[in-house]
């Protein structure tokens, strides 16, 4: 497709109106994900500051290591248990809380909650379960698929919205889950669990008769892991053999919730090659697992108020405020009778004071307008190549609503800055037909192509 066609593209593509989704009693839950490094954390903060003061009770669920929503809302720290956040305004019955996910002790609490007290205790307590609460790979999203099912089911709250980790490897935050799950409940751990449940030496002796083959399989792993090792995993295996099943479970009945019309996915992206590219990688695999996309929110968006002045132009006119002026004097001008040199205007000629024929320095104020010149000239290159992107993506996927949030001078530290970017999420000037269009057509882009 070509630039034209996907200008039209964009001009085309349907605008993402959160607050109707905010507001609609039906929506329970919202995921933002995407790349690291986009604003996730923070659209996530300011959709629940924004739903809790138009009346929704909320929890922000954060999985992003990273301790900025709690800056963000004025707290000192987050940890597993859900806090009220202090400051919202709720005149219309809303509330909000946040949490930040501890893996391990929600795995903890899984494992209290499933399994009598003395088994608990031999899980809690035994080294490989330790390591594998602590840092398996997929724990942490597994754990979070764990901690919002938990968080649906209880009525304290109306909506859960969740902060994703940052993942280069699309949904993590949808696989994990499944593949923990076919780790603790698959063939190779009941293999492992054999020995312990066949009872003793005389199972084992019955056990190493009746498998040679996995003997040997158990008996090499006894030499590569440490024969400690393989009996911690072991004895793992055999105290959580009633809880494979759950774990199986309850990971299917949250997919099943995330599918459900009532969950709702945001892609949170940048107007940047990279972070468009991995937003269509996001977009298409919800769309083949079947989740609910609402949309996609694009932040530090950057636009001018002279959007008409293009960078050629801009450039141009500064290159002219900075050409000295000359102050040779003309060949045919009149000389006084006495041979003295004529009176020039120290103002026109700069510093007025020169030899004859000489350059005078740029005049202050041209300097400084030349300086804002090309200031103005780079951001609409910057404009400009953020609209190629960004129509590239709606020429690809133009049936996704977007809603575009503008750069910010600063960083956003409270529930001021929040609630600023939970109203600019809301209020689209696309919608009421008030976009850049001179951004794309008049300004000058030198940076080479981008693709999304």
């Amino acid at each position: 497709m070509n630039r034209t066609g996907e200008q039209a593209a964009w001009q085309a593509v349907p605008v993402l109106r959160t607050d109707p989704l905010l507001d609609d009693p039906a929506t329970r839950i919202v995921v933002c994900c995407g790349a690291g490094g986009v604003g996730k954390t923070t659209s996530a903060a300011a959709l629940g500051v924004r739903a809790a003061e138009r009346g929704r009770r909320v929890v922000v669920l954060t999985i992003d290591p990273a301790r900025r929503l709690a800056q963000s809302m004025g707290l000192t720290e987050l940890d597993n248990t859900p806090r009220r956040v202090p400051g919202v305004d709720t005149a219309a019955g809303g509330s909000l809380d946040a949490m930040m996910l501890d893996m391990k002790r929600t795995f903890d609490e899984i494992v209290e909650a499933h399994a009598d007290a003395e088994r608990a205790r031999a899980i809690l307590s035994n080294p490989f379960y330790q390591s594998l609460s602590a840092g398996f790979a997929g724990t942490q999203e597994y754990m979070a698929m764990e901690k919002l099912g938990q968080l649906s089911a209880r009525d304290e709250w109306d909506l859960v919205i969740v902060d994703t980790p940052p993942s280069r490897s699309a949904l993590d935050f949808l696989d994990a889950p499944a593949r923990l799950g076919s780790f603790l409940d698959g063939r190779f751990i009941r293999l492992l669990a054999a020995p312990a449940k066949a009872g003793g030496r005389a199972g084992m002796r019955m056990f190493s008769l009746g498998m040679t083959g996995v003997s040997m399989v158990t008996g090499a792993l006894g030499k590569l892991l440490g024969t400690g090792m393989l009996r911690d995993v072991q004895t793992f295996v055999a105290a959580m053999d009633t809880m494979f099943g759950g774990f199986r479970t309850r990971a299917d009945a949250t997919y099943r919730l995330l599918q459900d019309p009532g969950t709702a996915f945001l892609v949170v992206a940048a107007p940047e090659r990279d972070a468009l590219r991995e937003a269509a990688y996001f977009v298409e695999r919800l769309a083949a697992d079947r989740m609910p996309l609402a949309g996609l929110v694009l932040n530090r968006v950057h636009g001018s108020e002279a959007a008409q002045l293009g960078a050629e132009r801009a450039l141009a006119a500064a290159e002219a405020l900075e050409e000295p002026e000359h102050e040779a004097v003309p060949e045919d001008e009149p000389r006084p009778e006495d041979g003295t040199e004529p009176e020039h205007d120290a103002g026109a000629a700069g510093d007025g004071g020169g030899p004859e024929g000489t350059r005078s320095p740029v005049p202050e104020a041209a300097a400084l307008a030349a300086g804002l010149l090309r200031l103005h000239a780079e951001r609409m290159r910057v404009i400009a190549r953020e609209c190629r992107v960004r129509d590239r993506f709606a020429a690809l996927h133009p049936e996704v609503p977007v809603a575009e949030v503008p750069a910010l001078p600063g960083d956003v530290h409270d529930l001021g800055g929040l609630r600023d970017v939970g109203e600019r999420l809301a209020v689209q000037p696309r919608a009421a037909g008030a976009g850049q269009p001179a951004a794309t057509g008049t300004a000058a882009d030198t940076s080479g192509g981008t693709s999304a």
